[in-house]
């Protein structure tokens, strides 16, 4: 049977895949650091904050392709944004998807950091678009764009700059300058906002958002599942910024789209405002959790976010590690890291099984 060339060609499970059901199969106790979901990490929710889901007003179902007027407000009064550039998404990845729907014809080609989490590959491959890397480098005290490697990216197919701010898993926000240097370009961004909310230790020129700019068309993301710790709430949005005649006729053919798919679910749309109540206690907690296995790690530079860099391990550390300490970490080629020698850890992991994956980690 044929399938689409735009899935993978390889499905085998890779190497740390097959070493971890190995060990789980045979009942090691794995300390896992790469747990990044709240709803498994331990973070406490109040007793009975789903039942706003059940609000009378989720019977009646109303199709309107950028989500329900009142979550539009919601969203256009906590950005303090023009409920009219306000579009409800089931998640960032169907925002993604959308956009480059919006933005791409089928060979055309969008720019994504290096590195970053490994989910643009598959979701311009589904829109039959095609990924280019901008580099990333580290000068301490923290990561910057390599705006050379854009240059010499940009082409006549290039049809949007992807940004992570803060990036993931670097943790570090973008510049002022670098501002400046992006909508230079000229081309829409795709700012991805979803950890803004868990800022550490932000550098004093770090740009907190690109809502607001109005240089180039600018595309916001964020959304439940990191806001207030909810992934399974399935709730994100996007705000549209820049020139007026650029967003406005933006907006009329996104408007296409989402109503050929008018993804977003009605309760969820209602509970908004009291699921956004849960930031206060839901986002102490992960700032608090944050710090602590921060300090257990030593380190500094993570500005934002929930992932933390190490650097200076041998090739094929995650493997020695998993194998012979029971400590499950991620490669740093899974997000793209050029050079060996990264791995990524998750700072949500609970700080015992933290303290002592760390531990292990250190002695050898």
């Amino acid at each position: 049977m044929r399938f689409s060339g735009r899935l993978p060609h390889e499905m085998r499970p890779n190497a740390l895949t097959e070493l971890l059901r190995a060990k789980r199969q045979s009942g090691a106790r794995i300390l896992d650091l790469t747990e990044s979901n709240p709803t498994h990490a331990g973070i406490e929710y109040p007793v009975g904050f789903l039942s706003s889901l059940a609000a009378e007003a989720a019977v009646r179902y109303e199709p309107e392709p950028f989500g329900l007027l009142s979550a539009r407000e919601v969203i256009a009064r906590e950005y303090a944004a023009q409920v009219d550039r306000v579009v409800m998404t089931a998640s960032t990845s169907e925002a993604y998807s959308w956009l480059f729907k919006l933005l791409c014809d089928p060979g055309d080609e969008v720019l994504v950091p290096r590195p970053s989490y490994p989910l643009f590959d598959y979701l311009a491959a589904f829109e039959s678009a095609t990924v280019r890397h901008y580099g990333l480098f580290y000068d301490k005290p923290g990561w910057f764009i390599d705006f050379h490697t854009i240059e010499r990216a940009i082409n006549d197919r290039t049809r949007a700059i992807v940004l992570v701010n803060p990036n993931n898993p670097t943790g570090h926000f973008l510049r002022r300058h670098e501002l400046a240097q992006l909508t230079a370009f000229g081309l829409p961004i795709i700012s991805d906002e979803v950890f803004r909310d868990y800022r550490l230790q932000p550098a004093p020129d770090s740009v907190l958002t690109l809502q607001g700019v109005d240089e180039t068309l600018v595309f916001t993301l964020n959304g439940l599942s990191k806001t207030v710790g909810l992934p399974q709430m399935k709730l994100a949005w996007m705000i549209a910024n820049g020139p007026p005649d650029q967003v406005r006729e933006a907006l009329g053919r996104l408007e296409i789209i989402a109503d050929t798919y008018l993804s977003v679910g009605t309760p969820v749309q209602c509970a908004l405002t009291s699921l956004l109540q849960l930031r206060g206690p839901v986002q102490r907690q992960i700032i608090d959790r944050l710090r602590v296995n921060l300090q257990t790690l030593g380190t500094s530079g993570v500005e934002a976010g929930w992932y933390a860099t190490v650097r200076g391990l041998e090739e094929g550390a995650e493997i020695r590690l998993l194998r012979d300490r029971d400590v499950l970490v991620q490669p740093g080629y899974f997000y793209d890291f050029e050079s060996p020698g990264y791995i990524v850890i998750s700072l949500l992991t609970p700080p015992d099984v933290f303290r002592e994956g760390i531990g292990r980690l250190r002695s050898g």
